[in-house]
Formats: structure tokens, C-alpha cells, sequence
């Protein structure tokens, strides 16, 4: 496979120097054929999308980017990879009691979104301000495990976040932002337990920041 540019790291808060001269991409010559096509098509163009609708695929990546705090390009399209896995039906494989399956619950989140918008703002989620959509979604969390419309919080919560980070931390951006080095086939790895690095690997020089700290607090 013919060598390919270190692709640009993810600009999230300032953290793209918190791993300085790492790139994931620097260790592809490591990678057999097949988990260098599965990595370079993550990089490639996004599919289309084909679950959401137009409005539907608008409040989703209004959802991510909030919650991954996406606030300028380049961005992990995960809005795209979350639908491709709907559309395939590649769910958890199972849901919550009381939610239909995740197929039919999506939709059902994203309107409720819309409502709480245009119930404070006036707006449907996607076209509120930054800070009031933040504030939709923390008056979703603070409720906990109390209804948000039909269903507790914490488990619409539960759904939003698990493939929010599913897709977010398969992507070769998110890698370079916490010093992944990738998959470890075929090449595998020496130095194992805490601080041990191996020679690709590179320190984290912020350690005692909390990188994400807006909805955990």
C-alpha cells in the first residue's frame, strides 16, 4: 500500500498537543492489507446518508457535536457512522425494557429534542444557539433515571452516548487525540502495564487534565 500524509489531528479545546508529534497514521506501515483498507476508508468520504431523514440527520449532528464537543472542522462524521449502523441494523443487540428497538427509538429522542427546543427557544434543536442546545441536554441528564417524555432519561441518555462513542473512538482522529496507536495486528505489543511505553508511543503532556468535563459535572 503506498505511503499516505499524517492526516491533520482532531482540534478539540486545544488538545491536539496533548500527545505533540503523534500521528496514528505514522504506524500503517505495521498494518496488514486488511486493517489498513478498514482504517483508510475511515478517513475516506462519508457515505450518505440513508436512515435519518434531512431534518432527522440535522438535529443528530447538532446531538454529536454537543456531546463530543465538535465545534469546528475537521470532525469525526459521526452522525454518518451512527446511521450507516442503523440502517444495517448493526445495533447492541439488545435495548432497554420498556424502549423499542434502537431503529425506532432514534427518531422518536431526535423529535423530543425538537420539542424541548421550540418549547424554550423557539427553534428546533439543530437551529438553536450552542449554549441552548447545551441546555436542553443538561435538563435530559439532570433528570436521571425520571421520565423524559416517554422514556427514564438515563436510558435515552444510555442510547445517545453509546454510539456517540462507538463511532467517535473507532475513528483515526479520536486516536491521535488520546495517543492510540492504532490496531495492534499484526505487529502486537511488548511493553505492557501502567507508564510503559513502547517506542511509537508518545507521553501524555497534560496528564492532569479532565479533557471532557462539560457533562460530568
Amino acid at each position: 500500500m503506498s505511503r499516505r500524509e499524517p492526516t491533520p489531528r482532531l482540534p478539540l479545546a486545544g488538545r491536539d498537543e496533548r500527545f505533540p508529534g503523534f500521528d496514528v497514521l505514522d504506524q500503517s506501515s505495521s498494518w496488514d492489507p486488511a486493517t489498513s483498507s478498514v482504517v483508510f476508508a475511515r478517513l475516506g468520504r462519508s457515505p450518505a446518508v440513508r436512515f435519518f431523514d434531512e431534518h432527522q440527520e440535522a438535529v443528530a449532528t447538532a446531538l454529536f457535536d454537543q456531546l463530543l464537543d465538535q465545534r469546528e472542522e475537521p470532525r469525526v462524521p459521526v452522525v454518518q457512522m451512527v446511521d450507516a449502523r442503523l440502517a444495517e441494523a448493526q445495533t447492541d443487540g439488545w435495548h432497554f425494557d420498556g424502549m423499542p428497538r434502537d431503529q425506532d427509538a432514534w427518531p422518536r429522542t431526535l423529535a423530543w429534542l425538537d420539542r424541548d427546543s421550540e418549547e424554550l427557544w423557539g427553534v428546533d434543536f439543530a437551529r438553536a444557539e450552542w449554549d441552548d442546545r447545551a441546555r436542553v441536554l443538561r435538563q435530559v441528564q439532570q433528570l436521571g433515571a425520571e421520565p423524559w417524555h416517554d422514556w427514564p432519561a438515563t436510558h435515552t441518555w444510555s442510547l445517545w452516548t453509546r454510539y456517540a462513542c462507538t463511532a467517535f473512538y473507532s475513528h483515526p482522529y479520536a486516536w491521535n487525540e488520546i495517543g492510540f496507536a492504532g490496531p495492534a495486528y499484526p505487529r502486537g505489543y511488548k511493553n505492557l502495564g501502567i507508564d510503559r511505553r513502547e517506542p511509537f508511543e508518545v507521553a501524555d503532556h497534560h496528564p492532569d487534565d479532565d479533557p471532557i468535563q462539560e457533562w460530568t459535572r
